[in-house]
């Protein structure tokens, strides 16, 4: 999808410029892939403020959101982090997959989640106070997080959540349209591909295909790949390395789209 172009799958929409409205910080639920970094990405162009984005990860500390201090010419000075440059500028700070942030880092946003508003730089002894547009907005995936990763429910209940989810298969199909200029028949097929996987998913025990993946597949078809050929590359593949699961989504794949000779490939 370019950078301008959002599906909206429900009240997200309106539900975010109210909390926008309101200072009140954001968390987005919804499987990885469902739109949940283009959704902000949209927000900030429609609210006029820059998105910064953080990707949370099992080493990111304290330090390296708020800042350090650094030597530079032989002098020692204090350098911000993307989370006090975010608050600095109001702008619409993203972090990404936040359960995969360490508890101890997450702590330094308490101050900034509820009526106070402001980041404390302890090392820097300087108190920023969030300007009016700042608005804090997390994301994370609860269906397929770790059981040793989870948000502590005070964290979670600062937010305003909103659920997010793959969009109706009609609606889906628009969007690989859009993305990849492929012919509308081949996005429905590539969409009821991704439906089935999606609904066998208690099954076989791994992620389901994103929508993220069917506009990859759909590109390598505007490009010159079979349907076939697509899905194994940007949808199958990536999902399991297990022999038995992949011969079970080749066969949905088999059923669901055309081979290079136009002809959907039938399971032995």
């Amino acid at each position: 999808m370019t950078n301008d172009l959002y599906y909206a799958n429900g009240t997200e929409v309106q539900l975010f410029e109210w909390a926008f409205q309101q200072q009140m910080p954001v968390m987005l639920t919804g499987p990885t892939g469902c739109g949940k970094t283009r959704f902000v990405e949209h927000m900030g162009q429609l609210l006029g403020r820059p998105v910064v984005t953080i990707s949370c990860h099992d080493d990111l500390t304290s330090s390296d959101l708020v800042g350090r201090f650094l030597v530079s010419g032989g002098d020692v000075i204090w350098n911000d982090g993307p989370l006090t440059r975010a608050v600095k500028s109001g702008a619409l700070c993203y972090l990404d997959e936040v359960v995969e942030a360490r508890h101890d880092s997450l702590a330094i946003l308490h101050s900034l989640t509820d009526h106070r508003r402001t980041l404390f730089l302890d090392r820097a002894d300087e108190v920023v106070t969030a300007p009016e547009p700042f608005m804090l907005v997390c994301s994370y995936n609860p269906a397929y997080r770790s059981s040793l990763k989870e948000l502590k429910p005070s964290f979670r209940q600062r937010f305003v959540t909103i659920a997010m989810n793959y969009l109706p298969p009609e609606r889906e199909a628009d969007v690989l349209v859009a993305e990849a200029a492929v012919d509308r028949a081949v996005a429905q097929r590539l969409v009821n591909c991704a439906t089935t996987i999606r609904n066998a998913d208690e099954v076989f025990h791994f992620e389901p295909p994103s929508t993220r993946v069917l506009v990859a597949a759909a590109r390598l078809i505007a490009a010159g790949a079979s349907e076939l050929e697509a899905a194994h590359a940007c949808i199958l593949a990536p999902l399991s390395s297990d022999g038995a699961i992949t011969e079970g989504l080749r066969e949905i794949a088999a059923a669901n789209l055309l081979a290079s000779d136009g002809s959907h490939v039938q399971s032995p």
